[in-house]
């Protein structure tokens, strides 16, 4: 931290939250959340079509991936955000609550998909962000507070060139990565599980990230979510994707 502020940050729908208030540069971006979030229902409850979600609860984590995916997929069905009521809390007690039955719907990302999958076999899984793509697509990638990232430039190459690799390696041998995973860091999960988690977000090469990068792909991928968020928070006079996403150093770096 410097000055109540954050140098370096690396996340999914938290850095286009960020970046519209200004005083940060995106220079890396890692995947896409293409299918990582889900709108799950209860028949039980009375919900099997998004046209039942119409004066029903949903649970999810405000300004989130989930809210994003959950506002593109309403909209989609012919409702409006004010045609359900949204109940805001941590995706854990928003989980909680739906398993309960305390709620008929929750948008969720994964892997707390896994937890709804198996205590509520007669749960569906309405729809995933992937059919909402790319409107939907929630970059994932790191940021910078603007001075500090001019002043260290060299150290944010040998970032880049690091996870470079580190990315290419999850490209080349997916299976790998996900048993070392399961291994090191998730035992209580399967590697099928993990498998599915990663399937969830699209990645690219390093190389295919450049191309994506100079012709203007993910700056309109990092605008249309900063939009969602300058509306929702709101967010007065945000700064445009043009002017906080700096491709410039992995584009002479890759």
């Amino acid at each position: 931290m410097a000055a109540g502020k954050l140098d370096v940050l690396s996340a999914g729908a938290v850095i286009s939250s960020l970046l519209p208030r200004g005083g940060y540069t995106a220079f890396l971006v890692n995947d896409i959340e293409i299918a990582t979030a889900q709108l799950w229902v209860r028949p039980d409850k009375g919900v099997r079509t998004f046209a039942d979600l119409r004066g029903k609860r949903i649970a999810t984590t405000r300004m989130s991936t989930a809210h994003i995916f959950l506002d593109r997929a309403l909209r989609a069905n012919g409702l409006a955000p004010a045609d359900v009521e949204i109940v805001n809390s941590n995706m854990s007690a928003a989980v909680n609550a739906f398993i309960a039955g305390e709620v008929p719907a929750v948008a969720l990302w994964v892997p707390f998909n896994i937890a709804v999958r198996e205590k509520l076999p007669g749960a569906i899984k309405l729809v995933d962000a992937s059919a909402y793509y790319p409107q939907s697509a929630v970059v994932g990638g790191w940021l910078a507070r603007q001075e500090y990232f001019a002043a260290n430039r060299d150290v944010f190459a040998r970032i880049i060139r690091g996870w470079a690799d580190a990315n290419d390696h999850m490209m080349r041998h997916r299976k790998a990565v996900a048993e070392t995973l399961q291994k090191s860091h998730y035992p209580q999960a399967s590697v099928a599980d993990i498998e599915e988690a990663l399937a969830a977000q699209k990645m690219f090469s390093s190389r295919e990230w450049k191309r994506l990068c100079a012709d203007g792909t993910v700056t309109k991928w990092l605008q249309q979510v900063s939009d969602f968020f300058a509306t929702e928070a709101p967010i007065p006079a945000a700064t445009p994707a043009t002017q906080y996403f700096d491709p410039s150093l992995y584009l002479s770096t890759i």
